[in-house]
């Protein structure tokens, strides 16, 4: 027989700020019989908003998720909460977009298939077929999805349905160079995370690494970021960067800037999936 699993929990939550939230809610899980592994909090004095991270184990045996949200939803409603539990030892589903670059895609493929990023990658969907080879190696399903000018809705709700049919939780833009519709954003908020070739927001649109070049720029980066309606305009979970100079080339610029790419995009997926990161109006709380 089996050893029985041992519950892990994350609770995640936002308020005003106020004496007794961190009581009530350390208090609440004790009487859950659940042992904190793991707590962090943040002040935001500015706002005065409240904003914290529980992980908490309970005793081997079946998850009881639903239960415990049900019983912790007085203490959320005494304090106004915006809040979430989940269960962690549900797999984490995300659907990763992509186009024609795919150093994003590789990694993080290999990254979910060595354990390194707590997620399932449940299907690779494109508007070009270049990648199909790199998804199948990985034993995971690869869709074709072409977006012209006339069949843009009807793609995107093709797009709907793959998200629906992999119960997927959460989708991931990796270099995927399409807008997605304002509609559709606002139906995934917080739910879309995407890789932007810069620092935001400089150097939007084509040729980024020319122009860069051609302003002699000394640090180039990339940035992580929630899809909102707004181009480029989302919540940032994570930047990466490095130092440039005139020696730069176009084309070096351009493969420095693939790494970081894909090292802040893998950071900002496994935070999001590990119910780390915080929404706060345009900005983000970041537990890491």
């Amino acid at each position: 027989m089996p050893e029985p699993v041992q519950p892990d929990y994350v609770l995640t939550l936002a308020c005003d700020d106020r004496r007794g939230i961190v009581r009530e809610v350390t208090g609440f899980l004790a009487d859950q019989r659940l042992s904190i592994s793991e707590s962090q909090q943040f002040a935001d004095t500015a706002a005065n908003r409240f904003f914290m991270r529980v992980q908490a184990r309970g005793e081997p045996g079946p998850a009881d998720v639903e239960r415990i949200r049900k019983e912790f939803e007085p203490v959320a409603e005494s304090f106004r909460m915006q809040w979430q539990l989940h269960d962690l030892s549900v797999p984490h589903r995300v659907l990763v977009m992509v186009s024609r670059y795919g150093h994003c895609l590789n990694d993080l493929l290999f990254r979910a298939h060595t354990g390194a990023l707590p997620v399932e990658v449940s299907a690779v969907v494109s508007n070009h077929v270049d990648l199909a080879d790199i998804a199948r190696w990985h034993g995971v399903p690869f869709h074709h999805v072409p977006v012209t000018a006339e069949g843009r809705t009807d793609a995107e709700a093709e797009l709907v349905r793959l998200i629906d049919t992999y119960s997927a939780d959460t989708l991931v833009l990796a270099r995927y160079m399409q807008i997605l519709s304002p509609q559709l954003c606002r139906r995934l908020a917080g739910r879309v995370i995407n890789i932007h070739h810069s620092l935001l927001p400089s150097f939007k649109g084509a040729s980024p690494y020319r122009r860069a070049h051609e302003r002699g720029v000394k640090v180039i980066g990339a940035t992580a970021h929630y899809v909102t309606a707004d181009l480029d305009e989302g919540p940032i979970i994570e930047q990466d960067f490095a130092r440039a100079d005139h020696r730069f080339t176009p084309e070096k610029l351009a493969a420095l800037n693939h790494d970081l790419e894909a090292r802040a995009l893998a950071r900002a997926v496994k935070w999001h999936a590990e119910r780390r990161v915080i929404l706060s109006g345009q900005r983000t709380v970041v537990f890491s």
